[in-house]
Parts: C-alpha cells; sequence; structure tokens
C-alpha cells in the first residue's frame, strides 16, 4: 500500500478537505446560475402528478474500482458493482427494506420438513438473447460460484449447499440439497453476488443477463452504458438508456449532480447534504443508519492478536466526536455490532463508552504501554480519512501513537483485506446471518479481521439449523456477545446514506438501504 508521508494534523486535513468541497460546489453553482441547469418549475410539477414518463437518459454517479473494473456479476464488490448487476442481471431473491427476501427470479421457495433441502419454482423470464432462464442456468450459476478455485465473495454464502446433490427437476424447478438443515436458506439465494447469468458463461466483456436493461458498452474505470429491455419480465424500464459514470471524488459527483451532467449522484456527504437539502437544485434523499463505519483489527497478528489490545482500541474511542467529526452529525454511535436494527441484533448488550483509565490498564497488561500502530485508510468512503484523523488523536491520549497511513482508494479494499493490522472499513446493509457468513467465518472470503474460530463457526451452524426463532435468537446472541467482548471490529457508528437527485427525477425510493431490491432500481425511475 502507498504512503502519502507524513500525515497532516486532522484539523487542517478537515479545514482543507472542506474548502476544496466547498470550492467546487460554489464553482458548480456558478455554472448553474449562468443557464447549465434549471431548477423545476410549473412544467415540471406537472409532469410529476401524470405519473411516469416513457424515454430519456439518466447519468448516474457513483464511486468505483479503477481499469480493473468488470462486469461479472460474482466479482462484485463495490455498490458500483451491484448497481451495474442489478441493471443486467437477476437473482432468486433480492432483500426487501426491512432485510427480509423478497422472490426475485425465484417465484417461490418451499422447504422439506427437516429443513435440509429446499424447492425453487422459477418465474417466467428470458435472457436478453431470448433464452428461458432455466433451473440449469440457476446451478451452473451457484456452481461457479462455490468453485473451491475461485474466490468469489458470495461462496461463503452458498457453503451450506450440498450443490453436487443438487439437481434440476425440471426446465423450471431446482432441487437444493443442503449438508445440514438451514432455516434461513432464502438469505442464500438473495446473498450479495449471486446473480443468474446463462449456462457456460465465462465471458463478460458483453454480458447476457435477464435484468431491466441490456448491454450497450462498456469502458472500465469510466462508464457503462446500458439499453432499456423490454421484454423484462418485471415490466419495461421507463428510461431508454441508463449510464453509469465513475466520479470516484465525492466532489466530482456533487459538482456534476449540480451542473446538470448527471441527474443521479450516489453517496455524497452530509456536508454537500446540509448546504443544499433546502433548495431547488438538487433533492436529497436520506436513509438512517444505512452504513456501518467503523475500523477492523487483524486478530491473527501482533498487537491485536491480543484482545487486552482489541478492548483498548474499543474502549480508547469517542463514538459521539467520530460521528459528529467524521460524518457531520449524519448518523448514530455504535457498540462494536453489525446490523443495529435488525433482526437479531443484540440490542440488550450494554452500550461501549470511552473509558481511557481501563484502556490504559489492559494495554500495559498486554505489554503495550507505549504502543505505534498504523492505521491505514483512503477516500474510498465518506468520512475514512476524517475518522482515521480523529482516532489519531482519541489514540494519543491514551499513550497510543497512531500513523495515518492513506492508501490508494481504487484498491484499498483489496488491500486491507489481507494486508495491514488496522484499517478504516464501512459496510452496507445485509442480514446479520449473512455480515455472519461472510465475514467472521474460518472459510468467509471477506474476513478482514482474521477472525477465525472453529468453536465460533459450530455456533453459527447450530443457528442455521434451528428451526425454534427463539432458540435461533439466542444463539446469535451468544455469537455476538462474544463478538462484543473479543472481535476485531470497532465499529463506532452507522451513517445515514445520502443520495443526491434532479429535481426531474422521479420514481427514487426514499427508505431503501443500500444493497436491498429498491436501491439503484433505475427501471423503476423516470425523468420528468
Amino acid at each position: 500500500m502507498t504512503s502519502t508521508g507524513p500525515t497532516p494534523h486532522p484539523s487542517h486535513r478537515l479545514l482543507l478537505a472542506r474548502t476544496r468541497r466547498r470550492l467546487l460546489l460554489v464553482t458548480a453553482a456558478l455554472a448553474l446560475t449562468a443557464g447549465c441547469a434549471a431548477g423545476p418549475g410549473p412544467a415540471d410539477d406537472r409532469a410529476a402528478a401524470e405519473g411516469p414518463r416513457r424515454g430519456g437518459t439518466l447519468r448516474a454517479a457513483f464511486a468505483g474500482g479503477g481499469t480493473a473494473e468488470t462486469l461479472d456479476p460474482h466479482a462484485a464488490n463495490l455498490f458500483v458493482d451491484a448497481a451495474r448487476a442489478k441493471a443486467l442481471y437477476d437473482k432468486l431473491a433480492d432483500f426487501g427494506d426491512d432485510l427480509a427476501p423478497v422472490p426475485r427470479l425465484a417465484a417461490r421457495w418451499e422447504p422439506n420438513r427437516t429443513l435440509d433441502t429446499w424447492r425453487i419454482t422459477l418465474r417466467e423470464a428470458a435472457f436478453h438473447d431470448g433464452r428461458p432462464v432455466t433451473a440449469a442456468d440457476v446451478l451452473y450459476s451457484y456452481r461457479r460460484i462455490a468453485d473451491p478455485e475461485g474466490t468469489f465473495r458470495a461462496k461463503a454464502s452458498l457453503e451450506p449447499v450440498d450443490l453436487a446433490a443438487s439437481r434440476a427437476l425440471d426446465p423450471t424447478t431446482v432441487e437444493f440439497r443442503l449438508k445440514r438443515p438451514y432455516a434461513e436458506f432464502p438469505n442464500v439465494l438473495a446473498a450479495f453476488g449471486t446473480s443468474i447469468v446463462p449456462a457456460g458463461t465465462t465471458d463478460f466483456d458483453r454480458p447476457v443477463g435477464s435484468g431491466p436493461f441490456r448491454f450497450a458498452s462498456f469502458t472500465p474505470g469510466t462508464s457503462l452504458a446500458v439499453t432499456r429491455n423490454d421484454a423484462y419480465w418485471d415490466g419495461a424500464p421507463h428510461l431508454d438508456r441508463v449510464e453509469f459514470v465513475i466520479a470516484s471524488e465525492e466532489s466530482a459527483r456533487a459538482s456534476a449532480l449540480l451542473a446538470g451532467q448527471v441527474q443521479y449522484a450516489h453517496e455524497l456527504d452530509p456536508v454537500t447534504a446540509r448546504t443544499h437539502e433546502h433548495g431547488d437544485r438538487v433533492r436529497i434523499v436520506r436513509l438512517p443508519g444505512s452504513a456501518m463505519q467503523g475500523f477492523v483489527m487483524k486478530t491473527d497478528r501482533p498487537p491485536f492478536d491480543d484482545r487486552r489490545v482489541r478492548q483498548a482500541f474499543q474502549l480508547i474511542a469517542d463514538r459521539r466526536e467520530l460521528v459528529d467529526g467524521a460524518l457531520s452529525g449524519a448518523g448514530e454511535i455504535g457498540n462494536d455490532l453489525f446490523g443495529k436494527g435488525y433482526q437479531y441484533y443484540a440490542s440488550g448488550i450494554p452500550q461501549r463508552t470511552r473509558d481511557l483509565d481501563r484502556a490504559r490498564a489492559l494495554l500495559k497488561a498486554a505489554g503495550h504501554e507505549h504502543l505505534e500502530v498504523t492505521l491505514d485508510t483512503a477516500p474510498a468512503a465518506t468520512g475514512f480519512v476524517e475518522a482515521a484523523g480523529i482516532f489519531k488523536e482519541q489514540a494519543a491520549e491514551a499513550g497510543v501513537t497512531v500513523e495515518v497511513r492513506v492508501g490508494n482508494k481504487d484498491t484499498y479494499w483489496k488491500d486491507i483485506l489481507d494486508g495491514g493490522t488496522f484499517a478504516s472499513y464501512r459496510s452496507g446493509a445485509m442480514p446479520i446471518e449473512s455480515h455472519l457468513s461472510q465475514r467472521l467465518l474460518t472459510g468467509s472470503t471477506t474476513n478482514a479481521t482474521h477472525w477465525r474460530h472453529p468453536d465460533f463457526d459450530a455456533l453459527y451452524r447450530e443457528a442455521q439449523s434451528t428451526r425454534d426463532e427463539p432458540r435461533r435468537t439466542a444463539l446469535y446472541e451468544r455469537m455476538q456477545r462474544r463478538l462484543h467482548d473479543e472481535g476485531g471490529f470497532l465499529i463506532w457508528g452507522f451513517s445515514d446514506w445520502i443520495v443526491g437527485t434532479a429535481p426531474g427525477l422521479r420514481g427514487v425510493d426514499p427508505e431503501a438501504p443500500a444493497n436491498t431490491l429498491d436501491w439503484a432500481r433505475f427501471d423503476k425511475t423516470w425523468l420528468t
């Protein structure tokens, strides 16, 4: 990972970042005043009242992953990957606003009495080349994801499925045999990165899916263009065309929205939102508490292989200061556990608060009274660099020296998965069960804390196989209590998810967290 050299004082860095952002926004506003774009007027209001309109091109700005980007939906890791996959492909299910699975290509699912066999009935749907979506396509897609030689993110989610024993009963019926009973198997069908592709697909240069839009053109790190699929099973999109534009800097996304160059800007920061949410240039959509914010500590390497050090860092954090400083107050504090407010969240665990005396005592007992650590971060997500600077100052009060190392935002997530010891981290919405399976089991492919404990894996498997929901809830609470006491996540907050749209864009769901069914649902949006 690259270093930017000596770290500026956090207050200076924050001031410079905010000044640069304001200058960019003022420049964009001046361009608007000169006539680059216009606010809503009576004609726009009349068009909105008339309902959806057909036609037009939507340009949507997202942060990207550089020139190594791919349209392989099984390799998706970023929000832009998920949004593009949603346009081109379908999954068997997806998560609703409450993180419960909703049928998509699967018209219905039925378990047997012992919960170890599930029968999926497919709805009538077709790929862009006219071929029907069949059980063979489903099995091919899942077996590709689960290939032992692959590193696809959803492989851990598919681990309970015995794909060798699973079979197509007929072209529209899949029988999934499981390795053990699994009461929450529909979560697998909705898991991130489980899109269905045509059987035999290995080349994604000109992808064929069953989604609401067809492939038109793609330049990695720059843009993807897609056009309306009139034969889409869930109804043809209103828009003629969608262009996914890469703008990795938040200031660039905000400026493009203000200048009328895009009509949708994903992940704006709280300062931008507060500046514009009461004006008529853009519309601000806030989704409270949609993204987990925190740091990850590698539990298998010094100094964080000692749980006393991990606990000390959790006690060093002033969570309210981090939310107020890094997120400009647009969020709520966390308690080192994922999924606040979701099903199974262990809300009865007392809130961890700052205790510098206890933190110093733990560090002394661990032999790290004058600890020096490197905190990896990057401008890969809102508040990352700011939070790193704030925590650096907080740690100094406990006698800990933190060197903030700012890396490459395009390779950041890959870099921190196995590199370094301490890093900024963020996650969008997913069920707590999916968070556990993807990030906290021995075989999880995105296990950034390197938490690997066979007895913890066994608890997870027991929860999976438990039909009785109160008992399953108790097992999940037991796992969370252990993570709270010993784990490698320092989850200091949950941020509002902020999207900006042009006044003439309609149909954006105001309640859907990122990574859920109705987020980035461009087949249901239209331009007035």
